[in-house]
């Protein structure tokens, strides 16, 4: 039976299970039965495993370097699906120590399996948001990497800061604003306009597109993409679509 086919107290009942699974294996040095856990076909025991881990940490219910211990030893792991719980509890630790889980991401990044890039992206958004100095810094590293998918993908990590501090990720994305790739190109207008639609947003973004970008065809493209995306997300934009349009038209009119 899925984890979602059960009742809300059996799932609470499941992840208490799994917590006190996680602290005796993990305070004993051996996994055995966590490890399934982190195997498991069902997306949601293994994120349920990878909280688990994250909360035990942070509760110091569990040693952090004896849990890193482990997640070095799972992340061999030949299964993709083990590899991506891993770095996704790396990214619960790196909320709020970054520092001892970056190797994870230095490897993650380069993994053979889409799903463990993609745990990568979506634990720097997580990390990004809680704990941006370090994780900004990390990313910048990789803006011009030789691999433009390495760059899209550090672009698409760094969006979750944005989208409530758009002015701590709009130096980094102006870094690309004159890339070749259309991959790169697309997620960058994609980015900027998902950080410009909640309040105080589109002012910050539209005065750093004209003040600072010098790709005029680029700023067009992302001054499009913020309009719709005020249709797309008008139940949680600032502005309406017109109003946003209006804002737009006359701020850049002058």
């Amino acid at each position: 039976m899925a984890y979602y086919d059960l009742s809300r107290e059996e799932r609470a009942e499941v992840f208490r299970h799994m917590t006190e699974v996680i602290c005796t294996e993990t305070n004993a040095g051996r996994w055995s039965t966590s490890y399934t856990y982190f195997a498991d076909p069902d997306t949601y025991i293994r994120k349920n495993a990878y909280l688990a881990l994250g909360r035990l940490v942070l509760a110091e219910s569990v040693s952090k370097d004896r849990a890193i211990q482990i997640l070095d030893n799972l992340f061999k792991d030949e299964n993709q699906l083990v590899r991506q719980t891993v770095i996704n509890a790396a990214g619960e630790i790196g909320c709020y120590d970054f520092e001892s889980v970056m190797p994870f991401f230095e490897r993650g990044l380069f993994d053979p399996h889409h799903q463990v890039r993609n745990a990568v992206i979506g634990s720097i958004k997580k990390m990004g948001q809680k704990n941006p100095v370090p994780v900004l810094a990390y990313a910048a590293r990789f803006l011009e990497h030789e691999q433009f998918e390495i760059r899209r993908e550090i672009v698409h990590g760094i969006e979750l800061r944005g989208r409530t501090h758009p002015q701590d990720i709009l130096p980094l994305l102006r870094r690309l604003e004159n890339d070749q790739k259309p991959r790169v190109r697309n997620t960058l207008v994609h980015v900027l306009g998902q950080i410009a639609y909640k309040k105080g947003c589109l002012e910050t973004v539209c005065a750093d597109l004209k003040q600072h970008w010098q790709n005029r065809d680029l700023v067009k493209d992302a001054l499009e993409e913020i309009i719709d995306v005020h249709y797309r997300y008008r139940n949680f934009a600032c502005y309406t679509q017109d109003e946003a349009r209006a804002y737009i038209e006359q701020y850049f009119s002058n």
